[in-house]
């Protein structure tokens, strides 16, 4: 993937049609597991509680529910990872925290070397997971990622259509 600098074209271009550009990136694959995957444990998790066999106090059955709810709010997150693109930032949903950058702050945009999903890298010298573009979907994520940078450079310090 090369860096947003070293994209051809004219700075300030978006990439695809107008309203696409500004498309939210979203993996394809991750959320339909995880969604599978939070159905099946929070239904062990109640069935677990009030099913099991023996003696079992309520905080033993409390326990039960209180795993299978924290287990659920992760795969929940997982699912509903993401990036909002619009003329003036990105707003990057990750697992645990949502960050929003000026794309003025963007200085490369990173998808090669094994890495699972794009990575930013930040005028501030800090690195931006973006796991809305994840390596698991393929071909469809290497035109994501694409897109990323080519908004990073056309909104970038050279070029930025809305001014």
């Amino acid at each position: 993937m090369p860096a947003a600098s070293e994209l051809p074209g004219p700075a300030g271009e978006l990439p695809g049609p107008p309203g696409e550009a500004y498309a939210p990136f979203r993996p394809r694959r991750g959320p339909l597991v995880s969604v599978v995957l939070a159905v099946a444990v929070g239904a062990m998790s109640i069935g677990l509680a009030l099913f099991v066999a023996g003696r079992v106090e309520w905080w033993d059955r409390a326990g039960f529910l209180a795993f299978g709810a924290a287990v659920v709010w992760f795969l929940q997150r997982q699912a509903t990872v993401r990036a909002d693109p619009t003329p003036t930032h990105l707003t990057v949903r990750n697992l645990v925290h949502t960050r929003t950058v000026a794309w003025s702050e963007v200085t490369d945009v990173h998808f090669g070397g094994g890495r699972p999903w794009v990575q930013l890298d930040l005028a501030d010298g800090d690195t931006l997971a973006v796991m809305g573009v994840q390596r698991a979907d393929g071909a469809a994520a290497d035109a994501q990622a694409a897109r990323l940078a080519a908004l990073a450079a056309a909104h970038g310090p050279s070029g930025r259509p809305d001014r």
